[in-house]
């Protein structure tokens, strides 16, 4: 029976880790910029838009700082 190394799945969930992390901050800079034009569009802010922009905002940030770190895959030995 072959057992896998877990080393060799490690830059995939790296490259995967950081192309959902790309996809969601996408789609959170195209979610605070609906919700600014669409508060914007008749020409008043009310308080329900401040606060909706504002935790879309709160979230984008928080977004912000879960980026995946770039580590080094060590390379395996060879024995």
């Amino acid at each position: 029976m072959h057992t896998e190394n877990p080393l060799d799945l490690m830059p995939f969930l790296a490259s995967l880790r950081s192309g959902l992390w790309l996809v969601g901050l996408s789609s959170w800079i195209f979610g605070i910029l609906d919700r600014s034009l669409a508060s914007f569009s008749d020409g008043y802010l009310s308080a329900i838009d401040i606060a909706q922009i504002a935790t879309a905002s709160f979230f984008f940030v928080s977004w912000m700082l879960l980026k995946p770190n770039a580590k080094k895959v060590p390379s395996p030995s060879v024995e």
